[in-house]
């Protein structure tokens, strides 16, 4: 490890110094703050028996504050990260190994984009790094992940020796638009009249309300957590998030999330679940319990551009998949993940997998890029 510099292990979050954790992890992303990560474990959503077990990663520096950390997990599954690695799992176990618990860097249950090296000082980034390949290497794991790394942190763990895997996603671009028409004007007329016919059609008979701050409640959360439950059991099996979440972030991040709602004769039917950003606007968490017409697209992705240009945020990141969303003006985005793969035989034939899997996402994008419904020329 570069220097003198010395790791430690954690059991959680909540026994990091707020103030420290938050210099180091900055304030535009929401998902990595001290108030966030304490409120999944405080509220059972890791820890326990999810298969995610906090074990942040963290330096301190010369002056004894905290200079760098790693939001690390012990993973005993695969389940919750969006960048899916179960056919390394096979492989590894058919070849007689253990793939599980890994070594996971990430935002549980999270896939929005973000640094995975949180650092009050930029040289402590190798030695983190450093840190996350000796906890491995120490404890016989199989591999390390870092998932929805921020692009410029990607080079970092490149040149550390990890692999780097492609992926993408959809985000919606804010040209300085002053309204929700300056946005529609950019799209060639079949799309700008498609678009209008799906709000007029998702918004009959339903009042729309976005609610943040101190307009949030518990009714509104309770509503919600019926959503969220239904979305989650189709997609999942059981939902990965408390019901206490939900009362926790609207306790404690009040001011940074916004939760749309419709409502049918003053009774929530539907709603999305943002948070805010520095500048961007990450839509999480969708549900319904009346089937509505195109309410999904409005409430995910119309409401959300129309949030995103009131507050001034530069891009609005809807999570991961969709290409439904590509008609709707989001334009496909290259994601990054990195992996510590310590066996050589297994490390080559994964870095064979991911070479060939890039060429394909590039060419995706490109592809999906010429799909855009903007005007050309």
């Amino acid at each position: 490890m570069p220097g003198e510099l010395i790791a430690r292990v954690a059991d959680g979050v909540s026994g990091f110094d707020p103030a420290e954790w938050d210099a180091c992890a900055g304030a535009d992303n929401p998902f990595l703050s001290h108030a966030f990560m304490c409120i999944m474990e405080e509220s059972g959503s890791v820890g326990g028996r999810s298969g995610w077990q906090p074990l942040p990663i963290a330096i301190d520096g010369a002056d004894g504050r905290l200079a760098g950390v790693v939001p690390a997990y012990a993973k005993s599954h695969s389940q919750g990260e969006y960048v899916f690695d179960h056919g390394w799992a096979d492989a590894w176990e058919r070849a007689g190994g253990q793939y599980y618990p890994k070594l996971q860097i990430a935002v549980p249950f999270t896939p929005v984009p973000g640094p995975r090296l949180l650092c009050r000082d930029p040289a402590v980034a190798p030695a983190l790094i450093a840190a996350v390949e000796a906890l491995t290497t120490q404890n016989d794991l199989s591999s390390a992940h870092a998932t929805f790394v921020a692009p410029d942190q990607v080079a970092l763990f490149e040149a550390a020796g990890w692999l780097i895997r492609a992926d993408r996603q959809f985000h919606w671009h804010n040209d300085d638009y002053g309204c929700f028409d300056d946005f529609l004007g950019q799209l060639a007329s079949r799309k700008r009249k498609a678009i209008r016919k799906e709000r007029a059609a998702a918004q009959a008979g339903l009042e729309i309300v976005h609610l943040s701050g101190a307009s949030l409640t518990e009714a509104h959360w309770d509503a919600f957590w019926h959503f969220y439950q239904d979305t989650g059991a189709r997609k999942w099996g059981r939902p990965y998030l408390t019901r206490a979440f939900f009362s926790l972030l609207g306790e404690r991040m009040a001011d940074r999330v916004l939760l749309v709602l419709a409502l049918r004769d003053g009774v929530p039917i539907a709603g999305a679940l943002n948070l805010i950003g520095g500048d961007a606007l990450y839509g999480r968490y969708w549900g319904a319990v009346e089937e509505v017409p195109f309410l999904h697209f409005e409430l995910c992705y119309y409401q959300a551009i129309d949030a995103a240009i009131a507050r001034g945020l530069k891009t609005v990141e809807a999570g991961a998949q969709g290409e439904h969303k590509l008609a709707r003006g989001y334009r496909p985005t290259e994601t990054w993940s990195a992996h510590f793969i310590p066996n050589p035989s297994f490390r080559k034939a994964v870095a064979g997998f991911l070479a060939h899997e890039r060429l394909e996402v590039e060419a995706t994008i490109a592809a999906l890029d010429e799909m855009a419904p903007f005007r050309r020329g």
